[in-house]
């Protein structure tokens, strides 16, 4: 049979550099985020069982954590307190408390390693006592307009601290704006990038990640502010208004099982950089498909997160970014 000339795909990925010009963008270590948990005991190292190779760290470690990353091209990375000392209360007083991990840590990293980007993710979940991610009625719901206020406080802090980026996870109704304006009214609007978690899911991939910060609620879910799986339309929409709210950078959350909402958010935010956040279950499955021998660690790792870039993102946060930094130079 005489196959027609349009049939022949092969001879333009038959080499692997060919195969590599097939990408519409080359994975770059700039391209990674590294979360990293900061607890309140500052000579703390504590293994984080449900999430392997990931640790709770001190201030006094950061030096050694990050010194040999940085040197083999570490760029930036998103800090997540995890006070396991201080009193929580119903409104997360120590989220901003000047002598807490992530304002300390903050401080510590931008003398260490003046190159590194700092973005701090914003939450309450973390300080509250209640462990929900904003400010709540007497029935327990959530009270949204001060939530957002003390959600742009916090923010705030952070960048008044010195973070290069805030990134509000708490999917507050109006909290993008109200942060943007605290930057804006306190002259940091210019000097601190706002990056949304636009579209941030209630998932199931989140458990590693609670257990390392110590965040799950006390009572309830988060099912009424985290967006409903199923739901397109309204991740959509949130993405509109994060952009028309002032968002510098869109976020997608979890990754994998959110492809099609990159691929929106890449449509509906297009002059804006986009980032996925590969979720702490997310690791956890491919390396624990890893170790069962379902496939090669790297490989697997490669896959997931050029399926995110294809789908449209130009900024990954992901737990892998350490080996990244070493199989990127392998390459």
């Amino acid at each position: 049979m005489t196959m027609d000339i349009s049939s022949v795909l092969q001879g333009g990925y038959q080499h692997p550099l060919s195969r590599s010009w097939q990408a519409e963008r080359q994975l770059t270590k700039s391209m990674f985020m590294y979360p990293i948990f900061i607890t309140d005991d500052p000579d703390a190292h504590v293994t984080i069982a449900s999430l392997p190779g990931q640790a709770r760290w001190g201030v006094n470690r950061l030096e050694e954590f990050l010194g040999p990353l940085v040197k083999k091209g570490l760029k930036s990375v998103i800090l997540f307190g995890v006070p396991m000392t201080c009193e929580k209360d119903g409104r997360g007083t120590p989220a901003d408390d000047p002598n807490g991990p992530v304002i300390l840590a903050i401080k510590k990293i931008s003398q260490l390693f003046p190159s590194i980007y700092i973005a701090c993710d914003v939450c309450l979940c973390e300080y509250t006592s209640h462990g929900h991610c904003g400010i709540l009625h007497e029935d327990g719901t959530i009270n949204s307009v001060p939530s957002a206020d003390r959600i742009a406080q916090v923010a705030l802090s952070y960048a008044q601290a010195g973070a290069h980026c805030v990134a509000p996870s708490d999917m507050m109704d109006g909290r993008i704006k109200a942060i943007k304006r605290a930057l804006i009214d306190n002259g940091l609007g210019n000097k601190c990038t706002l990056m949304s978690y636009s579209a941030k899911f209630a998932s199931a991939l989140y458990g590693p990640f609670r257990d390392a910060a110590g965040s799950a609620p006390s009572f309830g879910n988060r099912k009424c502010y985290q967006l409903p799986p199923a739901a397109k339309g309204l991740a959509r929409r949130a993405i509109i208004r994060d952009v028309n709210e002032g968002a510098d950078i869109i976020m997608v959350k979890p990754a994998l099982p959110y492809l099609d909402i990159i691929s929106d958010a890449k449509e509906l935010a297009s002059n804006h950089p986009l980032a996925a956040y590969q979720v702490s279950g997310e690791y956890a499955m491919i390396v624990a498909g890893a170790n069962a021998g379902v496939y090669d660690l790297k490989t697997m790792a490669f896959e997931s997160v050029e399926s995110i870039v294809r789908a449209g993102c130009t900024l990954i946060l992901t737990y892998f970014t350490p080996q990244f930094l070493d199989w990127l130079d392998e390459n």
